[in-house]
C-alpha cells in the first residue's frame, strides 16, 4: 500500500530580517565573536543546571532544517548519578580497548596533542549528559517510513545544540566512545535509532585546561573559495 503523504501548503514567511549591508558586517562579526569563546574541556564543576536550560536548547537543536522536515533526531538528558556512572563504566570500557591499540597507530598519533586517553571522570562529574540518536527510520501509521539525509540532519542539529549551550554560557564536550549500541540499551532507545555521541554539559572547574593546539584554527584563505564573477 503506498503511503499517503500530506499535501503541499505554501504560508507567507512568518520571520524575516531585513538588515542593511553595515548590519549585516556587525551581526555576522559579533556572533563570530561570540562562537570563538566556546571551548571544549574535559574538567567540569557539579554546580547544577536547571533542566529548564537544557530543553530550551533541545527545542534550539529541534529548529534545525532536516531531508523532508523528518527532524531523524532524539536527544535523551541525563542528570541521574546512577545511569552517568553506567555510561561512563561502559564508555570507558570501549575506550580502554581503542586507546590499548584497537583505534590504529594513526589515529591515537593524531590523538596525541589533544592530551585525552581512557578515562573519562567527566562523564561523572558535568551534571547533565546529552545523547544525541539519529533516527535511521521512523513509523507513520503503523508502517516503517524511510528517513533521508539523516547524517547531514543530525550534524547540523546538534551543531546548534551546541551553540545553544554555548550561548546559555554553557561548556560541554562531544565525546564518541566507538561502538556505542551500549547507549541504546542505557537510554531504552530503539534499534532504528544509532547513538551520534555523548554531550557532556555544565560549568568549567577552575583548574579547567584546554589543549594548547585547540586553539590552533585554520584561517579563512584555508576554508573559503569564493566566485563572485563580475560585480
Amino acid at each position: 500500500m503506498n503511503e499517503v503523504l500530506p499535501s503541499y501548503q505554501a504560508l507567507p514567511l512568518p520571520d524575516r530580517s531585513d538588515y542593511d549591508d553595515a548590519r549585516m558586517q556587525a551581526e555576522a562579526e559579533r556572533f563570530y565573536a561570540h562562537v570563538k569563546t566556546r571551548h571544549s574541556i574535559r574538567e567540569y564543576t557539579d554546580k547544577p543546571v536547571p533542566k529548564a536550560v537544557i530543553e530550551a536548547c533541545v527545542l534550539a537543536a529541534g529548529t534545525a532544517p532536516s531531508g523532508a522536515n523528518q527532524q531523524p533526531w532524539h536527544f535523551v538528558a541525563i542528570s541521574d548519578p546512577v545511569m552517568k556512572s553506567a555510561i561512563r563504566k561502559a564508555a570507558e570500557d570501549e575506550e580502554k580497548k581503542f586507546y590499548s591499540g584497537a583505534g590504529g597507530d594513526a589515529w591515537l598519533k593524531a590523538l596525541e596533542p589533544i592530551g585525552t586517553d581512557a578515562s573519562k571522570p567527566h562523564l561523572d562529574i558535568a551534571p547533565w549528559l546529552i545523547v544525541v540518536f539519529a533516527q535511521r527510520w521512523g513509523e507513520r501509521d503503523g508502517a516503517r517510513v524511510k528517513h533521508y539525509y539523516v547524517p547531514e540532519s543530525v550534524g547540523i542539529a546538534t551543531g546548534m545544540l551546541i551553540t545553544a549551550l554555548h550561548t546559555a554560557g554553557l561548556s560541554c564536550l562531544t565525546h564518541t566512545p566507538n561502538p556505542m549500541k551500549f547507549l541504546n540499551e542505557l537510554c531504552a532507545r530503539p534499534e532504528s535509532e544509532k547513538p551520534i555521541m555523548i554531550l557532556a554539559v555544565g560549568h568549567p572547574a577552575d583548574n579547567a585546561t584546554v589543549p594548547a593546539i585547540a586553539k590552533n584554527k585554520k584561517d579563512l584563505q584555508e576554508i573559503l573559495t569564493t566566485y563572485q564573477g563580475d560585480v
